[in-house]
């Protein structure tokens, strides 16, 4: 264990140097809880059209069994602290608000990229009978109770991962590996009688603390949702286009948030507060140039100008409507019934 336990020092530190902000390890089985909770969340049917959820719950609910020979799970968090208020542009109505993590580089390649330098190293140091698999959002692992069973944080009331090192401004990452590894301890919670992020939210997605029902998030409906978003939805949505960040700005753990160290995180000037009448006019192939490397990429040019016309229709600018009527005879349907109940709404705020 001591050659272990050194093993385990250097690690962290090698962690570090990558750019990490901390780096601690448990057991893939240290999660006993999650099986229970997803079960619960599937069988409220919380998790909206995100069928692969139910498809891999088997997984998801005992990572131990996506990769049976893994001892320990390292896992790791990376600051994507924003240089600026991010909720900020919500009082522009011409302008849309991107989510944080969406305003420059695709964060699943960056931390990709740095969680398979770390485990190359590991396996420099240990040899080639070390075997490793690196994982970052795209697979069947419960990232957030693995993390906190590590001890990199807690899961807080609007269930993402909250630090007192590093607020809840990060991504996760994880390797799971065949070593043994000392582990560290789970992280209590440290939320109290907070509800800061539970009221910050505009659709009232949280049914109790530390529940979240995906159907009336923002960030599952401009990202995740297919077809129209519900008609009592629209409204909410603001001028939010791709993702939310209101319940992670609102936490007040955030005091302690850690800058980014990689540069590639910080915004792009045209996405801090880009103008919807530049962004309702892109076709498929101006759509894809725009947002090249961009994580906003995968949703693909119709639901973007979906999301972006619901933010036409709630902005109350007379000046959009030549814009949203372009739209009306789109070849998507989702898209040109979006144009026309943003005229509607426009005509609406015009008359009143």
């Amino acid at each position: 264990m001591t050659d272990n336990s050194d093993l385990k020092t250097r690690l962290v530190q090698q962690a570090l140097a990558e750019g990490f902000v901390a780096c601690r390890i448990c057991r893939p089985w240290d999660v006993p809880e999650v099986p229970a909770r997803l079960e619960a969340f599937l069988d409220a049917g919380y998790h909206g059209q995100m069928g692969w959820m139910e498809e891999r719950k088997h997984w998801r609910g005992d990572p131990a069994q996506l990769w049976p020979e893994a001892q320990s799970v390292i896992m790791l968090a990376e600051s994507y602290t924003p240089d600026e208020d991010p909720t900020a542009v919500i009082g522009q109505p011409d302008r849309g608000a991107v989510s944080v993590y969406a305003r420059n580089r695709d964060y699943h390649d960056l931390v990709k990229k740095r969680l398979k330098r770390l485990a190359r190293w590991l396996i420099a140091e240990t040899g080639d009978s070390t075997a490793v698999k690196v994982f970052v959002d795209t697979a069947p692992v419960p990232e957030k109770p693995l993390a906190q069973a590590a001890g990199l944080g807690w899961q807080g009331k609007h269930t993402n991962l909250v630090s007192r090192d590093f607020g809840n401004w990060a991504f996760i990452g994880s390797v799971f590996t065949t070593l043994d590894l000392p582990v560290d301890g789970a992280e209590p919670d440290h939320c109290g009688s907070c509800r800061s992020c539970l009221t910050a939210c505009p659709t009232d997605a949280f049914p109790a603390p530390y529940q979240l029902d995906a159907r009336r998030c923002i960030s599952y409906l401009t990202i995740e949702h297919k077809g129209p978003i519900m008609p009592e939805l629209r409204a909410k949505l603001g001028n939010r286009i791709y993702g939310c960040d209101d319940c992670l700005a609102a936490c007040p753990w955030n005091k302690f948030a850690v800058a980014a160290s990689d540069m590639r995180y910080s915004a792009r000037d045209e996405l801090i507060a880009p103008k919807l009448a530049e962004l309702a006019v892109l076709d498929d192939a101006a759509f894809r140039a725009f947002f090249s490397g961009s994580p906003i990429k995968r949703i693909g040019r119709d639901r973007f100008v979906r999301n972006v016309l619901y933010a036409i229709g709630n902005s109350g600018e007379a000046d959009l409507r030549a814009t949203a009527a372009q739209l009306v005879t789109d070849p998507d349907p989702t898209v040109a019934e979006a144009a026309t109940w943003a005229l509607k709404q426009l005509d609406m705020a015009q008359a009143g």
